[in-house]
């Protein structure tokens, strides 16, 4: 029996769905058949276009996809123009208000509480400045992640902007290839931290050097022990994820690939995986599970013999020499993230802000635009941590763009709570989580900031919470993860979080251990500086949270990471488990409304 969203797709998925829905747009939303919500709900995604969850029928979340986090000149500036004008909510958010964008954790953006009838106007907007939202959700290839100063990076190691707008284009833009088993992600870095996060993308190309011989073209025997000329290119790993409590480690495919024939090797996996991978079981039909299947030797003799015509050879040698990014190393071992302001090869800067959350007003981000425009070039970039970055800022306009009110609220030296945080879009919005994340992370980093002392070589704690597990905030992957439960507390039912700690990426990615389970949210921050205190009272001088967790053993980790209610934190939404139609509005929800925010007829 075939397995329903198949069906669907089957019936109509990629490029045609735009048409269809541009004529329910046109129609409004009444026009779709209620019998057909979901069917049409699903295709919608490809485009970017996701119903908001039970409650807020007639809502819309549009997702944007930027290459590589990339924003040209004009571009974040429409974008927050956009958001000002349709992404208004018929409620407020305690800590947001109205009007914002969210930054997500593969560097783009989305935008919630918009009609159905404002997306061709919306589209017209954001493509008018080259921004579009095709792809960007579903069962296909997402945004593609890399370097976020790949070619402004002093550091950089192998250029990769040519390679990415050729994957984006050729690969992203085949409709043939829209239709993927389940979403797909791929990564390429060309730096020496490894920001594209690979190890967790289900395609991730690598830095890598290889003596080869390259007199005889882009092809070449698989065994070049007799030497040749030491050129870079990319190791590939594949296979890698995090969601449903099953993460994996991408694995290595023993291949090196030069920047010439790279993209024909990760179209063969793309092609390979929409071939052949499981379109009946979607709990276990994510290419993660596709390479536990095959195993890495089949998956690349199959490539050679089916899908690439070069013959592949041997991984090269990885010429990072730490690999840093959120890998929970030491100051001194390189940039855990692009907070902050640093040297550009062309003797010019970049400067990353911090963004808790990765939510900023639509205000704000036309700021930041009008920033970019006058100290920089224009451009804006995107961080896997939900940070913005200006770059090309030239070093006599530094201070004044330092100075500015903008980079208080969103500062370059934040503390290590929020430098570290990042949050998914939970109960806000989404139906899969089981818990609200913005608000409370917000709240609850700000909180730390003001009770937790940390030593002045504590550059980060990474603190990351998904509402579900799911797991979209990366919460496996931080010092200190946190996931969206449900506990009872005084006989009632209370949004509660499990916690784990000790994850990070870089050369050894780890995933966090489970310390607590279902602590009630309003005792989490407690949990966390207890946790935190005892991190400043036993750390070795330079012991980052990470190595200390490592040396320090699991059953102390638990016995310290004491839950506890504390003075000063007020929970935004400790009792709504997803009860009402929004975490912050009493009463009715005022849902279905029609284009200008009037509520429809309930029948």
């Amino acid at each position: 029996m075939a397995n329903k969203k198949e069906t669907w797709k089957d019936g109509m998925y990629g490029d045609e769905v735009r048409e269809k829905l541009l004529e329910f747009a046109e129609e409004g939303w009444e026009s779709i058949p209620e019998d057909e919500r979901d069917m049409w709900f699903s295709r919608f995604k490809f485009w970017g276009v996701f119903h908001q969850r039970s409650g807020q029928e007639s809502y819309f979340m549009m997702r944007l996809t930027n290459c590589d986090g990339i924003l040209e000149p004009g571009q974040l500036r429409a974008i927050g123009e956009v958001a000002r004008e349709y992404a208004v909510g018929p409620a407020e958010n305690p800590e947001f208000g109205d009007a914002w964008i969210d930054l997500t954790t593969r560097q783009s953006v989305q935008l919630h509480w918009l009609k159905l009838e404002d997306i061709p106007e919306i589209w017209e907007k954001l493509e008018s400045v080259g921004v579009t939202t095709r792809s960007a959700g579903g069962d296909t290839m997402r945004n593609i992640s890399g370097c976020p100063v790949a070619g402004k990076d002093e550091n950089e190691l192998v250029e990769t902007r040519a390679l990415l707008d050729r994957l984006q284009e050729d690969l992203r833009g085949d409709d043939a290839l829209a239709n993927m088993p389940r979403k797909f992600n791929i990564s390429v870095t060309g730096c020496c931290e490894g920001c594209a996060q690979d190890s967790i993308n289900d395609v991730g190309l690598e830095p890598a050097e290889k003596e080869i011989d390259v007199s005889g073209g882009a092809g070449g025997p698989s065994d070049e022990s007799d030497g040749g000329d030491a050129v870079r290119g990319f190791n590939v790993r594949v296979g890698g994820g995090l969601g449903g409590r099953e993460p994996r480690e991408a694995r290595e495919l023993d291949i090196f690939v030069t920047p010439d024939n790279a993209y024909e090797l990760v179209r063969g996996f793309v092609e390979l995986y929409h071939a052949l991978g499981n379109r009946q079981n979607r709990n276990k039909n994510r290419a993660r599970f596709f390479v536990d299947d095959w195993g890495t030797t089949k998956i690349r003799k199959v490539l050679q013999e089916h899908y690439v015509d070069f013959e592949l050879r041997e991984a090269g040698e990885d010429v990072r020499e730490e690999y840093t990014y959120n890998a929970g190393r030491p100051i001194q071992a390189g940039k855990s993230d692009h907070v902050g302001v640093h040297d550009q090869p062309d003797g010019r800067n970049y400067v990353g802000l911090s963004v808790p959350v990765g939510r900023i007003t639509a205000d704000e981000a036309i700021e930041l635009a009008d920033l970019a425009d006058e100290y920089g070039s224009g451009e804006v970039r995107l961080t896997r941590r939900q940070n913005p970055i200006v770059v090309d800022v030239p070093d006599e306009a530094l201070d004044d763009l330092l100075a500015e009110p903008l980079l208080e609220t969103h500062a370059p030296e934040p503390s290590p709570f929020q430098r570290g945080g990042v949050a998914c879009t939970g109960t806000e919005f989404c139906s899969l989580a089981l818990t609200e994340t913005k608000a409370r992370m917000a709240r609850m980093l700000r909180w730390l900031r003001e009770n937790v002392d940390l030593q002045d070589d504590v550059r980060t704690i990474k603190i990351h919470y998904s509402g579900c597990t799911a797991d979209c905030g990366q919460a496996m992957t931080a010092d200190i993860g946190l996931q969206g439960m449900r506990a009872r507390k005084d006989g009632e039912m209370v949004e509660a979080m499990d916690v784990g700690v000790g994850g990070g990426i870089g050369e050894e990615p780890t995933f966090i251990d489970w310390v607590r389970q279902r602590v009630p949210a309003d005792e989490v921050p407690g949990l966390i500086k207890n946790l935190s205190e005892a991190f400043a009272a036993h750390r070795q001088e330079g012991q980052t949270f990470r190595q200390w967790v490592e040396a320090t053993g699991e059953e102390a980790l638990i016995e310290l990471a004491e839950p506890e209610e504390v003075d000063g934190y007020e929970d935004p939404c400790l009792n709504d488990a997803k009860q009402s139609w929004y975490p912050f509005a009493d009463g009715e929800s005022p849902a279905p409304t029609g284009p200008e925010g009037e509520p429809l007829n309930a029948d």
